[in-house]
């Protein structure tokens, strides 16, 4: 799912909750000839999960395993500093300074140190800062795959990076010694802890772009180039930093998986698996315990849940479904795991560059909205698993976290979307003026619930009047946002941390997770006001704002919070998924083999 690292918030948790915790004490050495497998249900296309094409879960998961940064979830979840990475501090309030510092003996798998360079192309790409204004990247993105086509202008700079998240803030370029980089913000901003960390490595970036093979040399260029504010290396650098480390199988050039973290890539076949082994050059206290791991892609849930069984792969984290739980009770020598994931579904509208350009009407968006059958979807997917589940009637509030249930009560989506009104809609058409409205929704047509779900919508909105054209595809993900692919979407919302600020990021006119394309000056202006808003009360009713506004613009629905189910062989011990993304991967080298393995 596409939005792994700048996911809707979990909950209206203030930066002051988030809880600190010493690094972890080193683990033992890596267990010769160890080897897991695990099953996703996506398979990795991108090796930069900052863009948007690549801003994927199934990326992410592997990028996470393969790079470290100054900080990273637990499974309460409480945020972790890694300080066998690198350390940070606030060295002043007003304005607003933070200094991140490199440990020496932190470098890439190459044997490359990381260093501020590193840290510098992190800042330039996801700023945005120097980016070419006004410069719109979406003529030239094929709408069959999502990425840039051959025609893309290569005398532009454009990061297409998680403009929206806190980090366009630092709109001067910040000061860089060695290993340290100084951020200055222009305003306080409250989730500042959660917005920055080491991406792409700047020797691998700059060297590619520019044709430059010595490491420091390439990271000299791409430091003279950001002070120099130079386009024309800016612009190589900016368009090899977006496409650069697309890859759906093994490249021949394995510069492209050179990493940070206690795992690196070595072996990759399209559509099949990836598989990681532990990187000799890492330094860092997350040691590894497990040799290799298999990444297998295995969208089918059932199919996972039989995997598990035949002895294919060694945990699964699959979309839960009453089969899957049926299967997973019938298994001997597993431990099986349930929950509910900080995961919801949603179905969003595409207020411009869609395929049909049906929802550029307001009462055709009021109408569709109005033929989804939520309680039908939870009735029938959902509470077979979880008796107690329930519609999810916010697009910002956690249910149960503090300001849902005003939200509920003000918002408009329970009250005016609460149940399918066809008569409604069929009036709301006709108003409109238009007949036969094509619709065009785009899912993950690899799914079974998704799939199910596609059927429920489309025989609502069919009954009343809408075309509903069916635009699945297995490669969904990539084709989020892309112009011309879709007119409405439905997925999961992934979230990646407790920050408040996370909205931003979807909701914001120029956010890294607008799909929709959607645009509303107030929204935006709030948003900016909970960027550097402090107190608990005052985020609440900001959020309330905010999720009144959407629901006025119809910009979609919520529909449920996913239940989870983790499961795993007696070969591997010491799996402790947690809620945010990650989930089963964030303690990826506590993992251990077992006698069994």
């Amino acid at each position: 799912m596409r939005n792994s690292r700048i996911g809707a918030s979990v909950a209206t948790v203030a930066a002051s909750a988030l809880v600190l915790s010493a690094c972890a004490a080193p683990q033992s050495e890596v267990v010769e000839g160890s080897s897991i497998s695990v099953a996703w249900n996506q398979a990795f296309y991108s090796y930069n999960p900052d863009t948007s094409f690549g801003n994927a879960t199934a990326n992410a998961n592997i990028v996470y395993m393969s790079n470290s940064g100054f900080n990273y979830y637990n499974n309460e979840p409480a945020l972790v500093r890694d300080e066998s990475f690198g350390t940070y501090e606030i060295v002043s309030e007003d304005p607003l300074t933070v200094q991140y510092t490199i440990n020496d003996d932190t470098q890439w798998s190459d044997g490359t140190e990381v260093d501020a360079a590193d840290m510098l192309l992190a800042w330039v790409a996801n700023s945005g800062v120097l980016n070419t204004p006004d410069f719109d990247p979406s003529e030239f993105t094929d709408p069959d795959t999502g990425e840039f086509t051959d025609e893309y202008p290569t005398d532009v700079v454009f990061f297409d990076g998680s403009i929206g998240s806190g980090l366009e803030l630092v709109s001067q370029t910040p000061e860089i010694d060695g290993k340290t980089i100084t951020l200055v913000y222009d305003d306080f901003f409250v989730d500042w802890e959660l917005v920055f960390d080491v991406g792409m490595p700047a020797h691998i970036t700059a060297g590619k772009a520019l044709e430059i093979e010595d490491p420091a040399e390439a990271k000299q260029a791409l430091i003279d180039a950001v002070q120099n504010n130079d386009t024309e290396a800016l612009a190589a650098i900016s368009s090899f930093w977006n496409s650069g480390f697309n890859f759906s199988e093994m490249p021949e050039d394995t510069d492209l998986v050179v990493g940070s973290g206690p795992y690196t890539i070595t072996d990759f076949v399209a559509d099949q698996y990836i598989t990681l082994t532990a990187n000799e050059n890492y330094r860092g206290d997350n040691l590894p315990e497990i040799e290799e791991i298999t990444v297998r892609f295995i969208p089918d849930p059932l199919a996972a849940v039989q995997a598990l069984a035949n002895g294919e792969v060694d945990i699964i984290s699959p979309q839960a479904t009453a089969d899957v739980a049926d299967a997973l009770a019938a298994l001997d020598g597993v431990t099986v795991l349930g929950g509910e994931e900080a995961v919801y579904e949603h179905v969003d509208l595409t207020f411009a560059d869609s395929k049909n350009g049906t929802f550029d009407d307001p009462l055709l968006r009021e109408a569709f909205l109005k033929t989804i059958p939520r309680q039908q979807i939870v009735d029938t997917l959902i509470v077979p698993l979880n008796p107690e589940a329930e519609v999810r009637n916010s697009q910002l509030f956690l249910p149960g976290a503090p300001g849902y249930d005003e939200t509920v009560e003000n918002n408009g989506m329970q009250a005016n979307f609460g149940e399918v009104d066809i008569a409604g809609a069929q009036a709301l058409i006709a108003e409109a003026g238009v007949t036969d409205p094509a619709v065009c929704i785009l899912y993950a047509s690899n799914n079974p619930r998704r799939v199910n779900e596609f059927a429920l919508i489309q025989a609502s909105a069919t009954e009343a009047g809408f075309v509903v054209e069916d635009c699945g595809s297995p490669e969904w993900g990539g084709l989020l946002g892309t112009p011309g692919a879709y007119d409405a979407t439905f997925f999961g919302w992934q979230s990646t941390s407790l920050g408040v600020t996370n909205s931003s990021a979807t909701f914001r006119s120029d956010g890294i997770n607008n799909f929709s394309k959607y645009n509303n000056a107030e929204v935006d202006e709030l948003l900016s006001q909970l960027d550097v808003t402090l107190d608990p009360e005052e985020q609440i009713d900001i959020q309330l704002q905010i999720d009144k506004l959407l629901m006025d613009d119809f910009y979609g629905l919520t529909i449920f919070q996913f239940p989870g189910v983790t499961a795993y062989s007696d070969r591997v011990e010491n799996v402790n998924p947690g809620p945010l993304s990650p989930t089963i991967f964030w303690n990826v080298w506590d993992w251990a083999p077992t006698e069994n393995n």
